[in-house]
């Protein structure tokens, strides 16, 4: 069995390419991390309750993606029923209610954004994850030492 070794020059660009990996995986991942705390912090800072007739997350504080989506889903059941079932541009341009569903559609839409931005925040994490293993890997491929060994000749039959 016969060892051998890459040579330095073809293992450079390899080198080059695990580094870049491993230092978008370490950004992502802390922009993940830095965009995820912004959002939940100025959610919280809003003091939103979750309505106690929600589908969950009932009487909790808004601070994270479920919490916002189920807000957001009480808040549609809420205008809906103060409309008689009727949509923001079903209601006559005069209806008073107009100015409700309007309002509640604006809010729920904020409330999206940041279910939105979670998610997000959450894909940068996971992908930024991704790169930081890849690189590890090529740069774990690169120290290894190549081990060359002559196949096995099999007489035919």
């Amino acid at each position: 069995m016969a060892t051998a070794t890459i040579p330095e020059g073809n293992t450079k660009v390899v080198r080059l390419i695990s580094l870049v990996s491993i230092i978008a995986g370490v950004v992502l991942i802390v922009a993940g991390i830095g965009t995820w705390t912004l959002v939940r912090s100025d959610l919280i800072k809003e003091h939103i309750t979750v309505s106690a007739d929600a589908k969950a997350f009932g009487g909790n504080e808004v601070s994270g993606p479920f919490e916002a989506f189920y807000q957001a889903d009480a808040i549609a059941g809420h205008v809906l029923k103060s409309t008689g079932g009727k949509t923001y541009a079903q209601l006559a341009q005069d209806d008073p209610l107009r100015a409700t569903a309007m309002n509640g559609s604006f809010l729920r839409a904020s409330l999206f954004t940041s279910v939105i931005a979670f998610g997000v925040a959450a894909f940068a994490m996971g992908v930024g994850l991704l790169f930081l293993l890849m690189g590890w890997a090529l740069h774990r491929l690169v120290r290894t030492e190549v081990v060359v060994t002559e196949p096995k000749v099999v007489p035919a039959e």
